[in-house]
């Protein structure tokens, strides 16, 4: 069964980034398609995970649906990874910098914001018991 909800979920983001990336595709310069894609998805994932870690019960079919499954073939290191050799191949160093760079800390800015709404949305429903 947890291979077939990571299955499933995979299926999905895959598809979605795919779409996404069509949607916001960009030929020449920065590759923003693949910078929005990996910055929701470190937004989403650091929401899911804090979400999951303050319930706990029966969410690891959630975790593995959503978390290993949708957001492990939606987010994609490997693109980041050739998208910055192909900047660098050719010659727009300056967009190569300013991609790893940003990529690497405005996700991790996005990660922060997912788990401190995470947070935000677990204290407003106990101020409201």
């Amino acid at each position: 069964m947890n291979i077939l909800l990571v299955m499933i979920g995979g299926f999905f983001g895959a598809i979605t980034r795919y779409g996404i990336g069509e949607w916001i595709h960009i030929n020449n310069g920065f590759p923003f398609g693949t910078f929005c894609i990996n910055l929701t998805g470190s937004l989403v994932l650091g929401w899911l995970l804090t979400f999951i870690s303050q319930r706990r019960k029966g969410m690891k079919r959630l975790s593995l649906f959503v978390g290993t499954g949708f957001l492990g073939s939606y987010t994609t290191f490997s693109t980041f990874s050739v998208e910055t050799i192909n900047l660098i191949a050719n010659k727009e160093y300056f967009f190569a910098i300013l991609y790893v760079f940003l990529s690497v800390a405005l996700g991790l800015v996005f990660a922060f914001l997912g788990y401190k709404l995470a947070i935000l949305n677990n204290k407003e429903k106990v101020d409201v018991l």
